[in-house]
């Protein structure tokens, strides 16, 4: 309406300077006003009062992180944190789109399988009813790493947890239990912990499993040789990274100090990283230094857990089978686990619906709407505690030329474009929430509240806005465009003086590519060219982790339920740090 209107006028304006001019043609010229010129917004003052430079200043950021893990006080920490995500939004290199929820499928006569709100799923309790003592699983392609302290991948964590033990697990509620551990007491200061094992632990080839494996494990992972990307996690514990303070007392137990208070001990002690790997496994194969993962990239590895692994033709199949050395070995019903490995979702439901798999952890997205009709019972709906996000590189060559801001006013012009209600509808159509903040919703604060409760007031934009007020949307990320220096011609398109073009890059599955579709279209309302790029998925992972990208689909399912774990990952030196903060 307001480009149509403007349009009308100026056609008046012609008309009436026409007839003017047939009217009296020997008239002096009229002086005519000079046109004043659009004033441009100095990007600077558009940007957020959080925003610091993520490449030159990011320091601060790293400082910050290791303020509030040193923090004592949990009000004041909880509020470190909220600052904390003011800088990392204020960069717009993370684009929240809307808070997980997790979808599986899985036969009648499967029973006993759950999973965590960190999307880890156990299949050590499960049952069959059909008398089979082989479940038959999809969980995505081939892992990238089985070595837990190598691993950042959902499905990597999910082989992690069925096969190897930390000191604490989750039950089928969600919460944090012993596993190799009987309990711990921590000192009146909450700075030292001493934990018991279990008597008589065994690794799966029949050897002792004693404090003395956690204490090399947990040092390997945090060691800078390691190069494990969640190392980080340890930088709490006194003399990280090389000096870490945990002892074996003796066989059974172990000791470790903090430099502060950890209300989530048990969560770490209950995640991939702090699991045991056995020294001798490790350190037999012949590249072991400069290739820590290699020990076990083959089938027949030591591990601790409910399973081994017997068998692995990469790229088609795993299986595991039963160890009867774990500790809770006699409460494993299922003897093996065979793992169909592809990230063809098509292939996937189609091999479970011809009765070749019993569960599988994806679905093509055209088929959701009929499960959901149908009210399928065998279509699994859970909660999740994550965000479902799209990163831009800040290296990316994209915004060479452009003052840190004027890149920060790029990027947020991107993220009011995109259409989030419809991907939550039409694409993910499970009952997500579109998302306007990296940390989701419901995730505790670590005070004893949550860290935000509602979707709209508590986020950094407004979600919707771009459904509820389009034109005025386009019209502000136009204005933040051209404070970056691009031009626009009348019908408000990017001017082919200043274009704007640049790769998005995902993995194969049908939902992240029509995801990437909608932003396609959502950034040519403007004129952006994004172009889509689809890898396979651990070229994807490294292609991410290597910072060779402009703009690519994430996603960030918690590792624990405390906001740290989504902030401490954007450091400087976190393997996790995808958009190279700080480099």
């Amino acid at each position: 309406m307001k480009k149509t209107l403007a349009m009308l006028l100026a056609l008046a304006m012609v008309f009436a300077l026409a007839a003017c001019g047939s009217s009296n043609s020997a008239a002096p010229a009229a002086t005519q006003a000079p046109v004043a010129e659009e004033a441009i917004p100095d990007a600077a003052s558009l940007v957020s009062a959080s925003f610091i430079d993520p490449l030159a200043d990011w320091a601060q950021y790293d400082e910050l992180i290791a303020e509030i893990k040193a923090e004592t006080d949990f009000a004041k920490r909880t509020e470190l944190m909220h600052q904390a995500e003011d800088i990392l939004m204020a960069t717009n290199c993370v684009i929240p789109i809307y808070y997980y929820n997790d979808i599986y499928m899985q036969k009648d006569y499967v029973d006993g399988i759950y999973s965590n709100p960190f999307a880890t799923k156990f299949f050590m309790y499960s049952t069959m009813a059909n008398g089979s003592d082989t479940l038959r699983l999809n969980l995505a392609s081939e892992p990238d790493y089985l070595d837990p302290a190598l691993n950042s991948s959902v499905d990597g964590a999910c082989l992690a947890a069925n096969s190897f033990s930390g000191l604490y697990t989750y039950n089928a509620d969600g919460v944090t239990v012993p596993a190799c551990a009987t309990g711990y007491e921590v000192s009146e200061d909450g700075l030292t912990y001493t934990v018991t094992l279990r008597d008589g632990l065994k690794w799966s080839d029949g050897s002792d499993l004693t404090a003395a494996d956690f204490e090399y494990s947990w040092k390997r992972a945090a060691a800078d040789e390691t190069a494990a990307d969640y190392a980080y996690m340890f930088n709490g514990f006194v003399g990280f990274p090389e000096e870490l303070a945990v002892t074996a007392v003796d066989a059974t137990t172990l000791q470790f100090t903090l430099t502060a208070p950890c209300a989530y001990m048990e969560d770490l002690m209950a995640f991939p990283t702090f699991y045991p790997v056995k020294q001798e496994a490790v350190e037999a194969y012949a590249d072991w230094q400069t290739s820590p993962g290699g020990w076990c990239q083959e089938a027949g590895f030591v591990s601790n857990g409910a399973y081994v692994c017997t068998g692995w033709d990469h790229d088609v199949s795993m299986t595991y089978e039963k160890n009867p050395y774990w500790f809770d070995a006699d409460k494993v019903t299922v003897e093996k686990l065979e793992f169909m490995l592809s990230a063809d979702d098509t292939a996937i439901y189609a091999a479970y619906n011809a009765g070749d798999v019993d569960f599988i952890d994806t679905v093509p997205t055209d088929e959701i709407a009929k499960l959901l009709a149908d009210e399928n019972p065998e279509f699994y709906i859970v909660d999740e505690l994550g965000t479902y996000y799209v990163a831009f590189n800040a290296k990316s060559a994209i915004f060479e030329g452009k003052t840190p801001e004027q890149a920060a006013c790029m990027r947020e012009a991107f993220t009011m474009l995109i259409d989030r209600d419809y991907i939550c509808e039409n694409i993910g159509q499970t009952g997500q929430v579109a998302a306007n903040a990296f940390i989701p919703l419901g995730m505790a604060d670590g005070n004893g509240g949550f860290f935000k409760t509602e979707p709209v007031e508590e986020g950094y934009f407004d979600p919707y806005a771009i459904n509820d007020d389009y034109e005025g949307t386009i019209d502000k990320a136009i204005e933040l465009l051209k404070s970056a220096g691009y031009k626009f011609d009348d019908s408000g398109m990017l001017s082919a003086e200043t274009p704007i073009q640049l790769e998005y890059l995902t993995n194969t599955t049908s939902g992240h590519i029509a995801i990437a579709e909608s932003i396609q279209q959502d950034l040519a309302a403007v004129g952006i060219d994004l172009s889509i790029a689809q890898q396979d998925w651990n070229v994807f992972l490294e292609e991410r982790k290597a910072g060779n990208f402009d703009f690519a689909r994430e996603g960030w399912i918690a590792d624990f339920n405390d906001p740290i774990n989504m902030l401490e990952m954007w450091t400087t030196v976190s393997g996790n740090n995808d958009c190279q903060f700080g480099r």
